[in-house]
């Protein structure tokens, strides 16, 4: 059992933006949806680990909205994956009570899809033991765009007074208002950019960035970078480290 220091240096929510799909596959001379299938057997394990260290949240950027670029075949591939993944990943949500959502826009999808993934949202509403959450035809520029059209329309509505829009009221109209914002933002394969991800809600994550490919990045490379994160010293725009989880 972690002692109550051990459990303050302990990341409340954890987002990753899992790069390396492609590369890994490229490298072992495989089509890149062998490597987004690798990628899927990384979510399992980082969930889990999720679950052992005491993370409640863990946000992982799966489909981002520049995504719809790619070719048809390999969009086409991926959506065949998160069904399958939804289909033979339920259970282990059931079984460790971890609640599963979205955060994106979930209506450019299929319908298909989009009926199995609020298939598994609904069934999974009301777990307490941790969430999952996927971020699905998402982009940070479009999600702060939503959050503007929606002060704005509630302003031409009269509800609201532009006056007292504060960071407070932007923040309560980002798509998932109640989760608090990412203490560590994790990123594999080397790149060093937030490739358009939580731009609001990262404004104070620590960063960690790791050359390990995201097929490659399992239980052992998260804790890893938990361990780093315990080392951090978070000042909030303060001058004395402090270490507090982001909803306090």
């Amino acid at each position: 059992m972690k002692t109550k220091e051990e459990n303050a240096r302990v990341p409340r929510h954890v987002a990753i933006i899992m790069d390396g799909n492609g590369r890994w596959a490229r490298q072992r001379g495989r089509s890149r949806l062998k490597g987004h299938e690798a990628g899927a057997e990384s979510v399992r394990a980082v969930v889990k680990a999720c679950k052992g260290e005491g993370v409640e949240y863990l946000t992982l950027y799966a489909f981002s909205v520049e995504n719809w670029v790619r070719p048809k075949s390999e969009i086409d591939g991926l959506m065949r994956l998160l069904m399958r993944f939804l289909k033979n990943y339920e259970k282990e949500l059931h079984q460790r009570e971890i609640r599963l959502r979205i955060q994106g826009q979930l209506e450019d999808f299929p319908v298909n899809v989009q009926k199995e993934v609020r298939r598994v949202v609904d069934a999974t509403r009301e777990y307490g033991a941790g969430q999952l959450i996927l971020a699905l035809s998402y982009g940070g520029r479009r999600e702060l765009a939503h959050a503007a059209r929606t002060i704005a329309r509630e302003a031409a509505a009269g509800s609201l007074d532009p006056e007292t829009v504060d960071e407070a009221a932007v923040a309560a109209r980002l798509y998932l208002p109640d989760v608090p914002d990412p203490d560590l933002l994790i990123r594999t394969s080397g790149e060093m950019r937030v490739s358009n991800f939580l731009l609001w809600q990262i404004s104070y994550a620590e960063l960690y960035v790791t050359p390990v490919l995201w097929p490659d990045f399992r239980e052992k490379e998260f804790k890893k970078a938990l361990r780093e994160y315990a080392k951090r010293e978070r000042r909030f725009g303060d001058i004395a480290p402090k270490h507090r989880h982001s909803a306090e």
